[in-house]
């Protein structure tokens, strides 16, 4: 799950007091992953808008950035979409291949907006197999933080055997229109792994903590990795860290 930033692209009455609250609030752009044993990412997927707060009905453009948060290494082609929803108190609309647009390495989407309230962006991409040899399967094990499975194939004398992996990808973004705050942050899209907000992203004060649940095909997890991290209202890098 990815809390982005969405683009004000026209001056509104409420600019300056929308302008104030990004001000007061914690403004970052927070990378969430559930990793589950079975799900192998050759790069990882992010939704990032343009800014994190927008006018009602005022256009966003969200990129799609396929390998890290500043940089895609690959676009990805609408086709290979398997679900596509923006969520928001008004309801729920499913973009088509005009509102994708791919342009070199990376993608957008482009969202004419929607009323005041929190609105949620998601996607998943079909799933693809990946051929690892054995140091690839244990480096990634290692550097995604999936230390059981790597133990596991520690115990079992399995740590120089390869692995091929079924890998898919599972994205949201939260995105705040205009100052008033709706329970859709809390909505469940049904991916095969998610994270889903226990509170509004946008009710954090400074200093606070964002508490997430974790489902697998739908059902709460324990002990699953979450990787946190991102970039503050100054463009400081917040360190990625661990849970």
């Amino acid at each position: 799950m990815l809390v982005d930033h969405a683009f004000v692209t026209a001056p509104a009455p409420q600019t300056n007091r929308l302008m104030s609250t990004i001000r007061r609030s914690i403004v970052m752009a927070l990378a969430l992953a559930v990793v589950a044993a079975s799900v192998a990412a050759a790069h990882d997927l992010f939704l990032r808008a343009r800014s994190f707060f927008v006018a009602p009905r005022t256009a966003v453009r969200i990129d799609v950035l396929n390998g890290t948060f500043d940089r895609s290494e690959a676009a990805l082609a609408f086709n290979r979409l398997t679900d596509l929803r923006i969520i928001g108190p008004s309801g729920t609309t499913r973009p088509d291949s005009s509102a994708w647009r791919v342009h070199g390495d990376s993608a957008e989407l482009a969202w004419p907006g929607g009323e005041a309230g929190t609105w949620v962006v998601g996607a998943a991409v079909a799933t693809r197999e990946l051929t690892l040899t054995a140091e690839q399967f244990n480096e990634y094990l290692k550097e995604d933080g999936i230390p059981d499975v790597l133990e596991a194939r520690r115990k079992a004398g399995e740590l120089g055997k390869g692995a091929r992996e079924r890998y898919a990808k599972n994205v949201k973004a939260i995105v705040q229109v205009g100052e008033a705050h709706s329970a859709t942050y809390a909505t469940v899209f049904g991916h095969p792994a998610e994270l889903v907000p226990l509170q509004n992203p946008y009710e954090v004060q400074a200093g606070g903590s964002l508490r997430v649940r974790a489902l697998v095909d739908g059902k709460p997890v324990a002990k699953q990795t979450v990787l946190a991290g991102g970039v503050g209202a100054d463009g400081t890098r917040i360190a990625e860290s661990a849970t």
